[in-house]
């Protein structure tokens, strides 16, 4: 049996589980820049606020006084996901974290075991030991028990935030409920082209012949429809890495200064360059990207973005940034306002596969000089060594006006308790 446990909306779970106050009150939480709504408590939900909400339409709902919003504090929300990772896993040795808030856990030779008991009792150790609700879902496949997480979530007073997908009768019920566009990895264009042969639920879909399945949805397609028919297609993933790394962010205002955002692609490389060396992983193609305000129709709109291989696989903040703006300036145009820009690390390979060049590598003492800047600097709110491509004045300017602490990893953030 597989088991996919899933945290209840976790982003506002993270912020009530330092302010118990909030719970039973309407929580949201805005993106980058608070631009909009990316996470919402079941309360939030009832009253009518969507996702993707802009911020400032929050105002219609101001009359609601016990509506509490809050900017995105992605460093606790981390180390929430951390917690309670480690604490599933005592459950079973056999698990792969599917995203910050789910993971899965196979349970082998637990036949004679009562799961909807042992499910219980997970949700208990998990509240108990990261104040963070969660849901159950139990089934023979992974997809069954991403259907069952559903169950357990939708009906989580009935059935006690947990539910077991282990009979035949119980497997055909659930996907008669499932809607066709709620089935996992069926996105929305999909959606449509199935509903226009005439499938609109999960079951619809295990009815169809498996040539046509695949025809049209390739083998990954054909996978999915067994694996919801009750046959295990898919096993545990160990923890991959990452195909690509990306820091990207919006700016408060439309950005016409070449400076500026020169300044915001070098440190955006070089916390992409940071994210390598704690996975310990290197990179051999960089891109950037530059987008216009598209909301603004009435002033001229530009996009472009540029891919650059490098000499050699780097994880130095040195070379990417130098290289991340190199590529800046083969897109940039003057003349624009800016609303967004980004880095993306590509070609990403193992310390033991570093990709070299035959002819010359990266100077040594940039390692060196890495492993320096990364002890001075952790767990530092800023930096205390940076490039000189950077403003460290600039780190924390990203509009976050209703931040929360973080609770768990700064010292001057710890709750005091008199």
């Amino acid at each position: 049996m597989f088991a996919l446990i899933d945290c209840n909306n976790f982003y506002a779970s993270s912020e009530r589980a330092f302010q118990p106050d909030l719970n039973g009150k309407p929580v949201v939480v805005l993106s980058n820049n608070d631009g909009c709504v990316i996470a919402r408590s079941n309360e939030a939900k009832d009253i009518g606020i969507k996702m993707g909400l802009p911020a400032y339409q929050l105002k219609e709902f101001e009359s609601n006084k016990d509506l509490h919003i809050f900017s995105s504090n992605y460093e606790l929300y981390d180390d929430m996901s951390k917690r309670v990772m480690s604490t599933l896993a005592e459950f079973s040795p056999e698990m792969e974290v599917y995203s910050i808030d789910e993971i899965f856990l196979k349970f082998t030779g637990y036949e004679k075991y009562n799961l909807t008991k042992y499910g219980q009792k997970m949700r208990k150790v998990v509240k108990k030991n990261c104040w963070i609700p969660v849901s159950v879902g139990f089934a023979p496949t992974k997809a069954l028990a991403k259907v069952a997480n559903k169950i357990a979530k939708k009906y989580s007073e009935k059935v006690g935030g947990v539910y077991v997908i282990d009979t035949d009768a119980k497997r055909i019920k659930a996907l008669k409920w499932l809607s066709i566009e709620d089935i996992w990895g069926i996105g929305r264009q999909l959606s449509k082209k199935l509903m226009g042969w005439g499938v609109k639920t999960a079951y619809d879909f295990t009815q169809l012949d498996d040539y046509t399945v695949q025809k049209e949805l390739s083998i990954v397609g054909l996978r999915l429809k067994k694996e919801l028919s009750g046959l295990n297609y898919l096993d545990l993933e160990e923890t991959e890495r990452k195909k690509a790394i990306a820091t990207t962010r919006s700016f408060a205002h439309d950005e016409y200064s070449y400076e500026n955002i020169s300044e915001r692609v070098s440190t955006f490389a070089t916390k992409c360059a940071e994210k390598l060396r704690r996975e310990q992983s290197y990179c051999s193609k960089i891109e950037v990207f530059v987008i216009t305000n598209k909301f603004k129709q009435n002033e001229p709109q530009y996009a472009n973005k540029v891919i650059l291989n490098l000499p050699f696989a780097s994880n130095s903040n040195i070379t990417i940034s130098k290289y991340a703006v190199k590529a800046l300036n083969i897109i940039y145009k003057q003349g624009y306002g800016y609303k967004k820009t980004g880095v993306v690390v590509h070609g990403i390979s193992p310390e033991p596969y570093k990709q070299g060049n035959l002819f010359f590598n990266e100077n040594p003492k940039h390692e060196k000089l890495m492993k320096v800047m990364d002890y001075l600097n952790v767990s530092k709110s800023d930096p205390v060594v940076t490039l000189a491509s950077q403003d460290i004045k600039k780190r924390e300017k990203m509009l976050r006006e209703t931040l929360s602490k973080c609770y768990t990893t700064k010292w001057d953030d710890l709750i005091l308790i008199s």
